[in-house]
């Protein structure tokens, strides 16, 4: 028979193993961005993300990033298992820092670019995409 204690044990257990994903993606994500920066500062703004607030499919989630004055911008998902979704490189004869891609996002989570600029600074920018299941846009 199961005393209360028994019963709370097992509640702060199941909560504790049911974080550790999220742990440990949110560390993925911090490691895949500190590989990217080499570990510089990263300042907010300066980096504008559009994409929709509620993605009814997340296999084709548009996104489009902008940032002027940019030699790169990369893409990260948050709640993604491999964080990493693009890097794009801008040359002397680029017209704007502009991307526009489709990303797949596995569940509602931060979508986040970080750019280089060209003093070799980053900047960045992130938003949240609610990823609906199964479509039904609710």
């Amino acid at each position: 028979m199961l005393t209360r204690r028994d019963t709370l044990a097992l509640g702060i257990g199941a909560t504790a193993v049911s974080l550790l994903p999220v742990t440990a993606m949110a560390e993925a994500v911090d490691d895949a961005i500190a590989a990217y920066t080499g570990g510089a500062a990263v300042a907010e703004g300066g980096v504008t993300i559009t994409a929709p607030e509620i993605a009814e499919n997340g296999n084709t989630v548009p996104v489009a990033v902008e940032a002027a004055g940019a030699t790169e911008i990369a893409l990260f998902a948050a709640g993604n298992p491999t964080p990493g979704l693009g890097r794009f490189t801008f040359g002397p004869g680029s017209g704007n820092s502009m991307i526009a891609t489709r990303i797949r996002l596995g569940r509602t989570q931060d979508v986040i670019a970080i750019a280089k600029m060209a003093d070799g600074s980053f900047t960045s920018s992130r938003v949240e995409v609610k990823v609906t299941i199964g479509g039904c846009g609710g």
